[in-house]
């Protein structure tokens, strides 16, 4: 692999900033100085930057905290779009495991490895994503209980089972737990209810939980506690 290609998939820069890097003699490549940047480089070699090392990794897991009004594409002609809250160096093969409604905010799982994000989003794995919701009309116990039973939508659309927890001090808040992802899931099940949603946040996919310390827009990469907790579930 040519170094500057090594250095920009490693996101250290664009490739035209990896460039200028190496030619001002900032890469070094098991510990010489190298200033082409179509020196060839292995997965094996110690390569620095700065005297830093840029150790080579197969793929970049983030978590980002969404904020309302942003969707959750990698491009679109008319809204900003979850990737555009990186920077252009890091979104690089980049992709949102699975969608968040424009007006929901929440843990957002966004990387580059599509087999691990196909693996999260498969039926098969079960794995369960957690929502706070807020709906404009007090829930029930008998709402709880039609979660649980799963429901026939008028339009046909089947829903498994799903949990509803309702809040013993609001009775217009509640955590909700789907295992499926389907459009606009939650906000139609509780519209079969007589409800309509004024606030959605996920907490929570699998056991990686959204990050308290993130503020709406920030986003972090995955611990490797968080990875492991991800990459279990294929396994």
């Amino acid at each position: 692999m040519r170094l500057d290609k090594y250095l920009a998939n490693m996101h250290i820069g664009s490739r035209s900033e990896v460039k200028l890097m190496i030619k001002k003699g900032l890469a070094a490549v098991n510990e010489t100085v190298i200033k082409d940047p179509g020196f060839s480089v292995s997965e094996e070699d110690k390569v620095t930057v700065s005297g830093r090392e840029v150790a080579y990794r197969e793929h970049f897991y983030y978590m980002l905290n969404k904020p309302a009004g942003v969707v959750t594409a990698t491009e679109d002609k008319r809204d900003e779009t979850v990737l555009d809250l990186f920077p252009e160096e890091l979104r690089r093969g980049l992709i949102p495991v699975g969608r968040l409604d424009k007006d929901t905010v929440g843990l957002l799982l966004i990387m580059d490895d599509g087999a691990l994000a196909h693996e999260l989003l498969s039926p098969a794995h079960h794995v369960d994503k957690k929502y706070l919701v807020r709906t404009d009309t007090p829930m029930k116990p008998e709402d709880a209980e039609e979660f649980a039973k799963g429901m026939s939508l008028k339009d046909g659309t089947e829903l498994k089972p799903a949990i509803l927890e309702i809040s013993g001090a609001d009775d217009c808040e509640a955590l909700v737990t789907i295992r499926e992802g389907k459009y606009h899931q939650i906000k139609r099940m509780l519209a079969h209810c007589g409800h309509s949603v004024v606030y959605l946040k996920r907490l929570s996919m699998g056991e990686v939980s959204l990050d308290p310390a993130l503020k709406e827009g920030e986003y972090r990469e995955l611990t490797e506690d968080e990875i492991a907790l991800l990459l279990g579930i294929k396994e």
